[in-house]
């Protein structure tokens, strides 16, 4: 569960810090997707605050829950915005791949409770 906790904080606090920094490749992004940079800013702030959750989570586990709950709203959100945009399938793949990752670090960390 911490190799998986790891995973995303690391994951979502880069492209997080990308997006609220507004580099060059996250404002190509945010136009393409229709949402303006300060919007994306705020997804970025979103992004870092479920990986700092997920985090947090491997002290007490409820953060965990809401952070990893976040980011898969995230994800979900970001794979709706690809489909609107007829995104070809590699641009699915991060989001799939992470939303994995999220659901597996969940699944494992409500396991654990039982």
């Amino acid at each position: 569960m911490v190799v998986l906790a790891a995973l995303l904080a690391v994951g979502f606090g880069i492209i997080g810090f990308a997006k609220v920094a507004a580099l060059q490749p996250m404002r190509e992004a945010a136009a393409r997707g229709g949402f303006s940079v300060d919007a994306y800013r705020g997804i970025g702030l979103l992004e870092i605050a479920g990986a700092a959750g997920v985090l947090l989570g491997l002290v007490v586990r409820p953060i965990g829950w809401l952070g990893a709950i976040g980011l898969l709203l995230l994800l979900t959100g970001a794979v709706v915005t690809h489909l609107r945009q007829h995104a070809h399938l590699r641009e699915f793949v991060p989001a799939l791949l992470f939303g994995a990752v999220d659901a597996a670090y969940l699944g494992l960390s409500l396991a654990a409770v039982r």
